[in-house]
């Protein structure tokens, strides 16, 4: 009690998209009774109600945001619910703030300050068991319920107890390999190699790696490198022995702000990117964002632009910020909106603004163009044809036009994933953090927009 559950998980219930269910509310609710009511015929009587009603609620399949009372965890048998329906997060408090929230409270456990700290240290042991992952605030509460974690790759813990099989390209493997063989420990049963960059998303590097592999079903993939990295090897987890579980260890910062969130894993096709993958979401996502500080400035500016795209989406200049903040408010972002959606069915689509463009123009350079310098220009195309200000993108990305086949791009565009019928649909933006999805527009402004990219 006094850790904010209720306020924290309004906020992110709301930013999911879900039902928020307060548990004490829910019991005043179905009995008429408030909970110092409840408690006046003793704790035993109110931990009864308490239990039936958090079964209730725990056997409803519809995702909802729940807060449980502090002593709610208590009862056995919803610690044994509690592991099979929900994924569990602990909103970290210390002692003195919850105290302080608490006292002027009518909480009947919080009467005296001794009894109160004397109830906090009984429980924390059960708390640490119930846990499946820990929080300070809603955001942090949205990264966990991801599977997200901001953390070191020194000391990480692999999730889950089978034996593992650990991928990078060469060039990660040299500044890296040492300390992820160390963070996965007993565990490591092989090390693998994918080529580096997009090379790694063909079905030939995907099937070497199939062929490889001796893992059995309890096995888990890690993947560490960059977004091409943990396409590849989240889709080769998907596909190997029909899914087993992986980890995506993400080194740039492309891939620490959105390709290695959400579980879209994919390999690339000649006609286009990313036309072949599965959803596979990772069991857990490990951000370490000192991993960034071996990147090449081209590296970081590639990632920047997905910066940018998550910044005109949420309507804040993210870019702005520190790099750990840039990183934690983006992946956030992005852990929200994959968590709201998926499979990618709906409000999920917001995250392709300027990527119509951006995987034309990859597609059209034989996959040998940077992502973040098509991304930055089709980020363009989308401000211009959304009649926005453009000033954003080139400042901050300086986009640069490409030397491509325009009619190969043209193709690649009309073939993109997000297109209906044969028409292409569009995310553009109605203003800074109003995006809007399932834009069609005249084929010949589209066909405009994207020779103002290509240069000659």
């Amino acid at each position: 009690m006094g850790a904010g559950k209720s306020t924290v998980g309004r906020d992110v219930a709301a930013r999911l998209g879900r039902p928020f269910v307060d548990l004490d509310a829910e019991i005043e609710r179905r009995s008429g009774r408030s909970v110092q009511e409840h408690f006046s015929g003793g704790e035993a009587a109110f931990r009864a109600v308490e239990e039936a009603v958090a079964a209730d609620v725990l056997a409803v399949t519809e995702p909802a945001v729940v807060a449980l009372g502090g002593g709610a965890v208590l009862s056995e048998r919803t610690r044994g619910l509690l592991r099979r329906h929900a994924h569990t997060v602990l909103l970290e408090v210390d002692a003195e703030t919850a105290w302080e929230r608490a006292r002027s409270s009518e909480r009947p456990l919080a009467r005296t300050e001794e009894g109160f700290h004397e109830l906090f240290a009984a429980r924390v042991p059960v708390y640490d068991d119930v846990a499946d992952a820990r929080a300070r605030d809603a955001d942090e509460v949205v990264l966990a319920a991801g599977g997200v974690e901001l953390g070191a790759l020194e000391g990480f813990e692999l999730p889950g107890s089978g034996a593992a099989a650990l991928v990078s390209d060469a060039h990660v493997a040299g500044i890296w390999g040492a300390e992820a063989q160390l963070a996965v420990g007993g565990r490591l049963a092989s090390t693998h190699e994918l080529p580096r960059g997009e090379a790694a998303k063909t079905l030939a590097s995907v099937a070497a790696l199939w062929e490889e592999l001796r893992l059995d079903r309890a096995g888990t993939l890690v993947a560490v490198g960059g977004g091409c990295t943990t396409d590849a090897v989240g889709f080769a987890a998907a596909t190997y022995l029909r899914g087993i579980a992986w980890v995506a260890v993400p080194t740039t910062l492309v891939g620490q702000v959105d390709a290695a969130i959400g579980g879209k894993t994919a390999i690339d096709l000649p006609a286009g990117k990313n036309l072949v993958g599965a959803f596979h979401w990772p069991a857990r996502t490990l951000i370490d964002t000192a991993l960034l500080e071996t990147l090449a400035e081209e590296q970081w500016r590639d990632g920047l632009a997905e910066v940018v795209k998550t910044g005109l989406l949420a309507g804040q200049p993210l870019w702005e910020l520190p790099r750990p903040q840039l990183v934690a408010r983006c992946a956030t972002f992005k852990t929200a909106v994959c968590l709201r959606d998926p499979y990618d069915r709906g409000d999920r689509n917001q995250l392709n603004l300027g990527h119509t463009f951006a995987h034309a123009l990859e597609a059209a350079a034989g996959f040998e163009l940077p992502h973040g310098r098509a991304v930055a220009l089709g980020l363009l195309a989308a401000l211009r044809l959304s009649g926005l200000d453009t000033s954003v993108v080139e400042e901050q990305l300086r986009p640069q036009r490409v030397r491509v086949d325009r009619e190969r791009a043209w193709a690649a565009l009309r073939r993109d994933k997000k297109a209906q019928d044969g028409a292409v649909r569009l995310v553009l933006l109605d203003a800074p953090g109003k995006p809007r999805l399932g834009a069609a527009l005249p084929e010949a402004d589209v066909r405009a927009a994207l020779d103002e990219l290509i240069e000659g």
